[in-house]
């Protein structure tokens, strides 16, 4: 893995291979290591970069601006740093979000979207989810990360597999092995400003409804696995509406991780939509209202230009 310092932080990145560019954006609680499968498949015709996000991964996890506009600003520093003029950026779940936001405030450095199970796309929201922004959610985390519960849990799945019963399946694996992260107090603390920057106890504060029609200059593909317990599938209608070009993939045997639930497919419907002509120059979109009229949180249209202030994280 692959490291560099952006504003004092330092960032840890997968590079590999050559070619058009695809850059990977991994979600909530996850990191590079999610696209594994996906770096092996495509290196050898793409250059295909994965970062782990700040607060994640090998990342740096300071104290400090966590929302999708500092993720965006932070990858665009990432593309400046590796000599990047525009790439296909891939978004998954929380990832989605940033790569809708990076395309809202950089126009001209994604020249094609692809979203899976993206956030940004509707309020529906798992409710474990939703639960980790109630207060007091610091106190409960430690415990349900704790070595201990994670250990139980392992006994259990190991009893499970025995009695052979159906595989647990990729998608609840990667959610069950990203949980122990959390039991780190800077991890924990990067997740709860992360993910109360997007998320309250009724769902997904921050949506790209309504502004969806403004990335219509450039290719864009949806990918969502029907069994996803995450994020509904239905919100690819949401997209479809305001982006009737988009192309859809439905992942008939996916939840929420389709890149790890069916692997190759992914791979063959990403390298297939790489052979679309680029986009041509991005017309910025309008600037938004930051509430809508109900008062409720709309997509931000302030541009963060350093990402990761040193501060207090939003509570």
């Amino acid at each position: 893995m692959d490291r560099i310092s952006l504003h004092g932080h330092e960032l840890c990145y997968v590079d590999a291979g050559s070619g058009a560019p695809i850059v990977f954006v991994h979600g909530l609680m996850s990191s590079s290591s999610t696209w594994s499968a996906q770096v092996d498949r495509l290196a050898g015709n793409h250059r295909v970069i994965a970062p782990d996000l700040y607060g994640h991964g090998d990342s740096a996890k300071p104290a400090g601006d966590y929302s999708l506009s500092a993720h965006a600003a932070s990858l665009r520093d990432m593309f400046d740093a590796l000599g990047i003029a525009d790439a296909t950026v891939v978004g998954h779940s929380l990832g989605g979000g940033i790569a809708l936001q990076m395309a809202y405030l950089f126009p001209d450095r994604v020249n094609a979207l692809v979203l899976v199970s993206s956030g940004g796309l509707g309020r529906e929201l798992n409710p474990l989810l939703r639960a980790a922004t109630l207060p007091g959610s610091e106190l409960v985390l430690p415990l349900v990360a704790s070595r201990w519960v994670h250990g139980v849990g392992d006994t259990a799945l190991n009893v499970w597999s025995k009695l052979g019963l159906p595989a647990i399946s990729p998608s609840s694996d990667e959610a069950w092995r990203t949980l122990p992260t959390l039991a780190d107090a800077d991890a924990r603390r990067a997740f709860l400003a992360t993910s109360r920057s997007v998320i309250d106890v009724h769902g997904q504060t921050v949506s790209a409804q309504n502004r969806l029609s403004g990335f219509a200059s450039r290719p864009s593909m949806l990918i969502w696995g029907k069994r996803d317990r995450m994020i509904p599938a239905s919100h690819v209608e949401t997209a479809r509406r305001e982006l009737p070009d988009t192309r859809v993939e439905m992942f008939d045997r996916s939840g929420h991780f389709p890149h790890l639930d069916e692997p190759d497919r992914f791979a063959m419907v990403l390298a297939d939509f790489m052979t679309q002509p680029p986009a041509g120059p991005s017309t910025p979109l309008p600037p938004a209202p930051a509430t809508d009229p109900g008062g409720s949180p709309t997509w931000p249209a302030v541009a963060a230009t350093v990402p990761l202030p040193q501060g207090k994280s939003p509570q």
